[in-house]
């Protein structure tokens, strides 16, 4: 069973997100918490799997609540339940190292296959979301190019070629069309990047492109 700790203030989210979990088969929601201070114990009590943690909630927000989090000893994924266009904390939280983002108005179908994905180890940002992000947050924080490009010159060139075409947001299989190989090798060179950068997600890698300088960064 994955274990799900739902964390958010609105009651109504909550149960209508454990209804949708539970009605799986396979997904338990171990614990629900109205605020970060609440999902910060009660991760600590339950072991989940993963949290999906509502952005702005009172006493402690999300982004504070997933700092606090990864902290602990072999932290849950967290997972950011969020609007997008609307929550400035996305990108600190994506810095904060959050394993993806959920709409808040996901598809019941969709929000059930990001949590297996996200429990089988698998980043839940799809092609769009990363593009979207990027546009949206791009203005928000003054890049350090040198650093960045000393960061993706430790890649290979295959890695580096991947990584300049998940920053144009590009899925993995447009990007085995583009460049002749197949999806599994091209989800493999991403995990490799993502391990060696200390990333957590595709979004960070495009957000380390962009500050590197876009389409060159090697």
């Amino acid at each position: 069973m994955i274990k799900v700790l739902i964390a958010d203030d609105e009651a109504l989210v909550r149960t209508g997100l454990r209804a949708i979990l539970e009605a799986a088969g396979d997904i338990e929601v171990v614990a629900e918490a109205q605020n970060g201070s609440e999902a910060v114990i009660e991760a600590a009590r339950h072991r989940p799997h993963i949290v999906l943690m509502d952005v702005r909630m009172p006493v402690m927000d999300g982004v504070t609540a997933l700092r606090e989090i990864n902290r602990s000893p072999r932290p849950p994924k967290v997972v950011m339940l969020t609007t997008f266009d609307r929550d400035e904390y996305v990108y600190s939280a994506l810095r904060a190292q959050a394993s993806g983002f959920l709409l808040k108005d996901t598809a019941p179908r969709d929000l059930i296959a990001a949590v297996r994905a996200v429990a089988q180890g698998n980043a839940m940002l799809s092609p769009t979301v990363t593009k979207r992000m990027i546009d949206a947050f791009a203005r928000w924080e003054s890049p350090d190019s040198a650093a960045a490009r000393k960061r993706l010159a430790g890649l290979t060139e295959r890695e580096r070629q991947i990584a300049r075409a998940v920053a144009r947001g590009l899925s993995n299989a447009e990007i085995a069309r583009e460049l002749g190989t197949t999806e599994t090798t091209v989800k493999a060179h991403v995990s490799r990047s993502l391990a060696k950068l200390g990333l957590a997600n595709r979004v960070q890698i495009a957000l380390l492109v962009r500050d590197a300088g876009g389409n060159d960064p090697a």
